[in-house]
């Protein structure tokens, strides 16, 4: 019963009760599981900074930060608004299981429970989590599935929301220039940017998706789209920068072979954002519609220099200093 791959799933036990959480990291450690084992919410928390587990099993009843408010916590951060979470409930407090669900659980134990029930809730979660929540193995994002999840909830909420998608100009030529792995370095630098902008906007709780390569997805409320994208493009031009051989980012361009010999320069990358607002005026139900307005509109971005903003919608969101397009 090993997990599959190369690297065993590491499962992350939060509970109070030593003798509980004795008893699940031994089972699932003698299953092939790598445990870590957090005393309650808080520590989690502390612990989930520096090593992001593939799942969670978490007490309800916990002091400082119980279950309820670290799952709702984890949900509301983008860098783990993915992570599949097992709430451990009393026997017979239905209302438990309700509020547990409510919080973003994926899946509740009621204890107590035997060996045979923990590790058949545990596989299966961790099945469905790779299924419909894919994580970019590079930025630790959720991807399509869960992203279209994310805009589907927006609308069954009926509140109104913004959908943006977002990749880098002239990302090739810094492929082509310093090679694939620290291309990959200027996407990471991105997601960074990102989840720093999605906490910056506060509440309601922004989301973020990577769809793949340099393409990522945001979905927030109508007002967030200025101040989130104002910053992101600020930072991620700073963090680019940064990662330019000295040379290139002094004289503000990369120098380029083509395939006869000649030369040609390709400027230092900045972000296209194109955003589609559903609200009263147009309402949009379909994710993938709303994905693909907001990735018509980043195509409409491209066509302007430097970072650009274009956002379709009826009425403006923008402020003097972001360029939209309508």
């Amino acid at each position: 019963m090993e997990p599959a791959g190369d690297r065993k799933d590491v499962i992350l036990v939060v509970d109070d009760d030593e003798d509980i959480a004795r008893f699940v990291e031994f089972n699932l450690r003698l299953h092939g599981f790598e445990v870590m084992h957090a005393g309650d919410g808080q520590e989690a928390l502390d612990l989930i900074e520096r090593q992001r587990p593939d799942l969670a099993v978490v007490d309800l009843m916990m002091p400082r930060v119980d279950g309820l408010e670290l799952t709702r916590r984890l949900r509301a951060d983008p860098m783990t608004a993915a992570l599949p979470v097992i709430m451990l409930t009393a026997k017979g407090m239905t209302q438990d299981k309700v509020n547990g669900l409510s919080a973003g659980a994926d899946d509740y134990l009621v204890k107590p429970f035997d060996t045979l029930e923990l590790l058949a809730r545990v596989t299966s979660t961790l099945r469905r989590n790779k299924e419909f929540r894919e994580v970019s193995p590079l930025t630790g994002l959720p991807g399509n599935n869960r992203i279209r999840r994310e805009i589907a909830d927006r609308v069954r909420g009926g509140a109104d929301y913004a959908v943006g998608y977002i990749d880098i100009d002239r990302f090739k030529s810094v492929n082509d220039r310093y090679g694939f792995s620290r291309g990959d370095d200027f996407i990471s630098a991105l997601a960074r940017c990102l989840h720093r902008a999605v906490v910056s906007v506060a509440l309601p709780p922004a989301f973020l998706g990577h769809v793949g390569g340099d393409d990522f997805v945001f979905v927030c409320a109508p007002e967030q789209v200025v101040p989130l994208t104002s910053r992101v493009s600020m930072d991620f031009e700073k963090a680019a920068d940064a990662l330019y051989d000295h040379t290139d980012r002094e004289r503000g361009y990369v120098e380029l072979k083509d395939r006869r010999g000649n030369i040609r320069r390709a400027a230092l990358v900045t972000l296209s954002i194109g955003v589609t607002v559903s609200d009263a005026d147009k309402r949009i139900t379909d994710p993938l519609e709303a994905m693909t307005v907001a990735s018509e509109m980043k195509t409409v971005a491209k066509s302007q220099p430097g970072s650009y903003v274009a956002v379709d919608r009826r009425r403006g969101v923008a402020d003097p200093n972001h360029r939209h397009v309508k």
